[in-house]
């Protein structure tokens, strides 16, 4: 039986494995469904393709993350909004609700300067998706941490309509994740799980391997009348072989799994 939130396994999980091994993986371990990273994988951006994948393994994909790395900048286009709309369009032909989006790096010219007004109109032309923007954090370089993103890595200081809220993401910040989830209230659509030890770098480990929150934040959700899905969004690039990237999937749905379950009501004798 499945937890009333969907738990997704994002491609990303599988890494340097390709996309359609994903569906295979989610399918044997259990997900609900799957979080599509759009990637320079063709099966990734080929509508078709994805499809005839969860038909095969019964995996529905229910979220998809735009194309937003910095080793994405030319799939698809080069214009970020045009990749972007075309995320957009592979939700929609996939009938996945929802569209994971990070703020635009500083360098992104007009996508950067006009983000929120230029989102509003791709969510206009979508009504059916929610755009969930990204919480990101700041990165070391040259001895220094920057932001690369315009005009911060927390997409709550403007104000969406939507939020992925990512725990690893919160380690490599040192922020609350708790709090984050308070500030995103409402707009919270979107969980990202995987866990961090807060030593300000991205890592994404199976949750209950670092210390963030993870449970906590996955038992709140109810009260915050959340209706979105959870995708667990982790690092197994150094698993031996599958049967160990399958151990650390299943690991980790098994946590997301538990936490969720409501708490048995107390009866009074």
């Amino acid at each position: 039986m499945t937890s009333r939130v969907p738990v997704l396994l994002s491609s990303s999980s599988v890494f340097p494995e390709p996309t359609a091994a994903a569906f295979e993986m989610a399918a044997t371990v259990g997900y609900d469904g799957l979080e599509v990273m759009v990637w320079t994988d063709a099966v990734s951006q080929d509508a078709g393709a994805l499809q005839g994948l969860a038909d095969h393994y019964g995996v529905p994909v229910l979220s998809v993350h735009a194309p937003c790395l910095l080793v994405t900048q030319r799939v698809w286009s080069s214009d970020p909004w045009e990749r972007l709309s075309r995320a957009a369009q592979l939700a929609e032909s996939l009938g996945a609700p929802t569209v994971v989006v990070h703020p635009p790096f500083r360098w992104q010219g007009d996508y950067a300067r006009n983000f929120v007004e230029g989102l509003a109109k791709i969510q206009d032309r979508h009504p059916g998706l929610s755009f969930a923007v990204e919480n990101m954090f700041p990165v070391k370089m040259a001895g220094r941490w920057v932001v690369p993103y315009n005009p911060g890595w927390d997409p709550t200081e403007i104000g969406f309509d939507a939020y992925t809220l990512d725990l690893s993401h919160c380690a490599a910040s040192r922020i609350d994740a708790l709090e984050m989830a308070d500030r995103m209230g409402a707009g919270l659509r979107h969980v990202h799980l995987g866990d961090g030890t807060g030593e300000g770098r991205d890592e994404h480990l199976v949750p209950g391997r670092g210390n963030q929150p993870c449970a906590e934040l996955l038992r709140s959700l109810a009260g915050r009348g959340f209706t979105g899905s959870v995708a667990l969004e982790i690092n197994t690039r150094k698993a031996a072989s599958r049967p160990a990237r399958e151990a650390d999937l299943r690991e980790a749905l098994e946590f997301a799994r538990r936490h969720l379950e409501p708490s048995p009501a107390v009866t009074q004798g």
